[in-house]
């Protein structure tokens, strides 16, 4: 366990699996209570778990953040539970591709929910105690991390509504951080290509098919390559801030 963040506490959504859960052990690595937030109990349970026989201090919060309710509780049960909120990653996501042309309009909804209603829900919850934590010691700065993806970047046939809600995460993200930089909260982007997770599983059977053909020859990242970035990003002194971080595959070419 390094140093860089006793005495903060940050929390992750989407901590389940892949780059939340990821994410959330290497903050508690350098020194943070983690409040744990995504759906599944069990597979929190058991981060949790780990993350305290490491020595490190966790909060299990069960919760979809589709539900405003549940993001603003969330958020609530982290700050009565571990005191505070310095760091905030926005990890929950969800990506449905396909054809737009007679795509299933629940794809679409939930993809809009979560990637874009969930994120703000979240964000709009946590930026009073995040103004808070800027104010004061141990570092006089906060963090919200919002992971968006090269989507958010680059448009492509059969990926129209993730690139939607990933451009719109992008454009709010930057609206945001331009409200509340002078007060020391800062608001960067992530935004990852090609990762090794469970985020490509939730599509129909000929999209998978077609992201293996375009992603099977290439060594994917995995989710400790972006929870570094994450660490990266909120570790900096209090006058730099990494505004957006873009990270590939080497063999990703685009």
């Amino acid at each position: 366990m390094t140093n860089e963040l006793v005495g903060t506490v940050a929390l992750v959504t989407g901590a389940s699996s892949g780059i939340g859960e990821a994410t959330a052990e290497e903050l508690a690595r350098a020194g943070a209570a983690v409040a744990l937030v995504a759906r599944r109990l069990d597979r929190l349970e058991a981060l949790a778990a780990r993350i305290r026989s490491a020595g490190g201090r966790a909060e299990v919060i069960e919760a979809d953040v589709t539900r405003q309710a549940d993001a603003e509780g969330a958020i609530a049960t982290a700050v009565r539970a571990l005191g505070r909120l310095d760091v905030v990653v926005n990890n929950a996501g969800v990506m449905l591709l396909g054809p737009a042309v007679g795509a299933p309009l629940e794809e679409w909804d939930r993809m809009v929910d979560l990637n874009v209603k969930g994120l703000l829900y979240v964000a709009h919850a946590a930026m009073p105690h995040l103004l808070s934590a800027a104010e004061g010691e141990p570092r006089r700065v906060a963090d919200l991390v919002n992971v968006s993806s090269v989507a958010g970047r680059v448009a492509r046939s059969g990926s129209a509504v993730y690139n939607a809600t990933k451009w719109g995460v992008n454009a709010f993200s930057e609206a945001l951080r331009q409200e509340v930089t002078e007060r020391h909260v800062r608001v960067g982007l992530i935004e990852p290509g090609a990762v090794e997770t469970e985020l490509a599983s939730h599509n129909r059977p000929e999209v998978m098919a077609s992201l293996r053909q375009r992603f099977g020859s290439i060594e994917r990242l995995q989710s400790p390559d972006i929870a570094r970035a994450v660490l990266f990003m909120v570790t900096q002194p209090r006058h730099a801030a990494i505004n957006e971080l873009l990270v590939r595959p080497t063999e990703q070419a685009n």
